[in-house]
């Protein structure tokens, strides 16, 4: 589960330094007498090192990184992106934002991208496939990746709800031409809000990095203020509170992976006899967020949300904020044939339980847990 249940000591700590140290310089960019350190600039530097990228870019938020990617991508209107039912509706944002249009994909029983229904809507307009690695778990990087190759399609990686996972021991988010992480308030590390791009290819972190600061080239033959410019951008820069908030988030990650494990592996090894998991592709190592069940009977379905509410442990997602995260809900966003093609999606969604993991609950609250929902699932 989230960062937030982690933040303490040490973001205080050198957040109190920014004020003492650098006279509260806040902007990432120029006022060299007030400062010592430039901290979105380490930001980026650790997250690059940690992904094994070359390039990172911090930003505002996860949805505006997938909007800059799909920009620097050469995403423009009347082009079709894909991306799947269930998803965060950042995403759709984005694509509309860019004036693209967004076609829905559905998922299979890992709840990700199927490669079986993204090949039915490849078109000659299709400039993008997104697939996102919901709540922890990887979508089918292969598969999906041989029908983007085949097509000529490039891949912009939602890794927004799972940062720390792999596929084939590569961490999700470097698997695409561009990658993109959240830092928001509900994410596995946290800066309050924030985002990161992640890119091999130095044209498009050249095109993002200019994007997200009004276009400005940071020209080192030139002040700030006489800056080159060739590009119009817009303003989603991370400022220096952020940027040194994720950096001591970013040294508790391993350990927030670690803890999620243990939790989720007592509760699972409780139920895993009686109840039906969602499909973990085989390449794949998730990061423990959510333990995601399917129960069709809806009478059963509802006792143990109730339950789980009951005991503190609550739903993440699903049920509690399905219609934030199912495309079959977005009306406002999407035509009705984009809405109807994903039933199959809404259905799966709604026969889900999503149980979040806690950090402050202990490894033995989970073991309880399990122990309970076992006689809730196979009492008659």
């Amino acid at each position: 589960m989230p960062g937030f249940e982690y933040l303490g000591k040490e973001e205080l700590k050198e957040l109190n330094n920014l004020f003492k140290r650098d006279k509260a310089c806040l902007f990432a960019h120029g006022f060299e007498k007030f400062r010592k350190r430039f901290h979105v600039r380490e930001f980026e530097d650790q997250c690059a090192k940690k992904m094994k990228t070359k390039f990172a870019l911090a930003v505002t938020s996860g949805t505006s990184a997938i909007k800059i990617g799909l920009k620097a991508l050469g995403v423009k209107p009347g082009d079709e992106v894909i991306t799947q039912g269930f998803n965060f509706i950042a995403t759709v944002e984005a694509i509309i934002d860019t004036g693209a249009k967004p076609i829905m994909c559905n998922v299979d029983q890992s709840l990700n991208m199927c490669p079986h229904d993204l090949k039915k809507l490849i078109s000659k307009k299709t400039k993008a496939i997104i697939p996102v690695h919901m709540l922890g778990v990887t979508c089918k990087m292969d598969e999906i990746k041989q029908i983007a190759k085949k097509n000529k399609i490039k891949i912009l990686e939602d890794n927004c709800e799972s940062m720390g996972g792999k596929y084939k021991k590569k961490l999700l988010g470097t698997l695409g031409e561009i990658g993109v992480v959240s830092y928001d308030f509900g994410k596995t590390i946290t800066c309050g809000e924030g985002g990161m791009i992640f890119t091999n290819d130095k044209k498009l972190d050249k095109y993002v990095r200019d994007y997200h600061d009004h276009g400005h080239e940071l020209n080192p033959k030139f002040p700030r203020g006489e800056d080159t410019v060739k590009i119009v951008g817009f303003n989603y820069r991370m400022t220096e509170m952020q940027a040194i908030v994720g950096k001591e988030q970013l040294k508790k990650l391993n350990k927030i992976i670690r803890e999620n494990k243990k939790r989720y592996k007592k509760l699972e090894k409780k139920i895993k006899n009686v109840a039906s998991f969602r499909e973990e592709p085989k390449k794949g190592e998730q990061i423990y967020d959510t333990l995601i069940l399917f129960m069709k009977n809806k009478k059963k379905r509802n006792e143990i949300v109730n339950f789980l509410k009951k005991k503190g442990f609550g739903t993440k997602n699903l049920p509690d904020a399905i219609k934030w995260h199912c495309a079959s809900f977005w009306k406002h966003a999407l035509p009705r044939n984009q809405i109807k093609r994903i039933k199959k999606t809404k259905n799966l969604l709604e026969s889900s339980i999503a149980i979040p993991i806690w950090l402050r609950k202990s490894v033995t609250d989970y073991n309880k847990l399990g122990e309970q929902l076992h006689d809730i699932i196979t009492a008659k």
